[in-house]
């Protein structure tokens, strides 16, 4: 019998940012600080080490009055706990409209396109584009006239694209590292293609050398700085709105921005930010980042993790093996309800299994017996019989194998979570430590939760009814105690 195969977090390619690869060792940027992360946290900031100098901001200020992004300072640039924040100027109502920044002061694929290398940036992907630019403005220092802003920007944060190599050995086994290094992979090729192909051939348009460390550092900023919906071809960086921070107790689905003209007979454009919720004089305004989001998705784009367990979260991939003898069956199958032959399956910490997981589960192990039910007849009416149990021994497997994934999973940890517990307990901890226990203790709960539903599910195999059964009550062949009725004629 075929059986299912079930690998580590393996997220589905995207336009923006890379799919995951295998761990390997890479040579990775080492930082300093350490502060305690609580239910708030900075857009790409590490902290008072990583801060700007107070004239910096001060310049920042100054260089947005200019270029008129600052009409009524509702809101400032400040010092937070989180590094830099806004924080409001007078009482701001719920929904009220706190920034509003024009296009001209975004830095797009536009922005890019009319400068020095918009010739050579013509046809790249959108954020390496940007990326080269960043680092050109970033080189030419005062004389750039972004220089106000990338001023502010930190020279590192606490992403784990940044953790040093003994930093990592603190997210061992866990997904993250998967993710991490898959990340530093692809932005390290991309690296290799674009310093061949333009940095080397136009020395004479970049003040200084850039970097394959350089490259990462831009390719952090935008992956922490992008707000969710400018991604992609739409990426821009929105100076001023870009400093505002994440707050875990806001919950709010909607959006907190949007783009919109700046005025009735105007085609010019402008990001308009809005506060969720009623601010006070004073305090810090916040914003949801994104719901959809895991501990590990923060920790990889932002450096910072949500204390609520819907934030812990696990992928299980499956796969229709190509060696199977039923695949192109099951592919079809597959496809047919919305799947393929690679399924990736988030489960969430404390929610349910999600609902396509089981029947795709049991059509991966369908074989053997049960290989008749994959015949052209039962096409249409497959799927409903696979969200049923259809054998005790399709059954049996897939608890079997998800079972023996999660403990192979969990072998792979150098901690177990009342480690991480215990030491989660303890004063003065490094701010990455607290982010790397955090996220594996999460990930061990989950891996765990997933081996007890199907522990469970284990040892009431006897008491389910199977396809069989339920073929034979339909057709009145079964008696009300489940003894099976034969017909005889008189």
């Amino acid at each position: 019998m075929a059986l299912p195969r079930l690998f580590l977090h393996l997220v589905p390619p995207s336009s923006t940012f890379p799919a995951i690869s295998k761990p390997s060792t890479l040579s990775l940027l080492n930082a300093a600080g350490s502060r305690r992360i609580g239910s708030s946290a900075a857009r790409g900031y590490l902290g008072e080490r990583a801060a700007p100098p107070e004239s910096a901001v001060s310049d920042f200020w100054r260089w947005l009055g200019e270029k008129g992004a600052v009409s009524a300072a509702i809101v400032k640039p400040a010092f937070v706990p989180e590094g830099l924040g806004l924080v409001a100027q007078r009482d701001i109502s719920r929904n009220e409209v706190v920034v509003e920044v024009p296009k001209s002061l975004w830095i797009d694929p536009d922005t890019v396109a009319t400068s020095e290398i918009g010739r050579l940036c013509a046809g790249l992907k959108p954020w390496i584009a940007i990326s080269l630019f960043l680092l050109r403005e970033k080189a030419l220092g005062p004389a750039s006239p972004w220089h106000p802003y990338l001023n502010i920007l930190p020279s590192t944060t606490n992403s784990t694209i940044f953790w040093s190599e003994e930093e990592l050995s603190e997210i061992q086994g866990t997904q993250l590292l998967s993710t991490t290094v898959g990340a530093k992979e692809y932005v390290e090729s991309e690296f290799t293609k674009i310093e061949a192909e333009v940095i080397l051939p136009n020395k004479h348009l970049f003040p200084s050398a850039i970097t394959s460390l350089d490259f990462l550092w831009a390719f952090g900023m935008l992956r922490s700085r992008a707000f969710s919906r400018l991604r992609g071809e739409n990426l821009a960086l929105v100076p001023l709105a870009d400093l505002i921070n994440h707050n875990s107790s806001i919950t709010k689905e909607e959006s907190s921005w949007e783009i919109k003209g700046k005025g009735l007979f105007s085609r010019e454009l402008i990001f308009s930010l809005r506060t969720p919720v009623f601010v006070k004089s004073g305090k810090q305004v916040f914003i949801q980042y994104d719901m959809a989001k895991s501990n590990a998705d923060l920790a990889l784009d932002y450096g910072f993790f949500d204390q609520r367990p819907v934030r812990d979260t696990y992928t299980l991939t499956l796969e229709i093996s190509e060696s199977d003898p039923f695949y192109g069956d099951k592919l079809d199958i597959a496809e047919s309800n919305g799947l393929s032959d690679t399924a990736y399956f988030d489960i969430t910490q404390g929610c349910p299994l999600p609902p396509l997981m089981l029947p795709y589960l049991r059509l991966v192990a369908l074989g053997g017996t049960d290989a008749f039910l994959l015949e052209s007849i039962f096409r249409n009416s497959l799927w409903g019989h696979l969200e049923l149990p259809v054998s005790r021994a399709n059954e049996e497997t897939i608890c079997r194998v998800v079972r023996d994934a999660c403990k192979s999973a969990l072998s792979g940890y150098h901690t177990t979570i009342e480690e991480d517990e215990e030491l989660m307990e303890g004063e003065n901890l490094d701010e990455r430590l607290i982010i790397a226990v955090r996220v594996r203790a999460g990930e061990k709960k989950v891996l765990h939760q997933i081996e007890n539903a199907f522990r469970d599910r284990e040892s009431e195999l006897d008491g389910l009814e199977y396809y069989q059964e339920r073929r034979l009550k339909d057709l009145g062949l079964v008696g009300e105690q489940g003894d099976i009725i034969f017909w005889e004629t008189k």
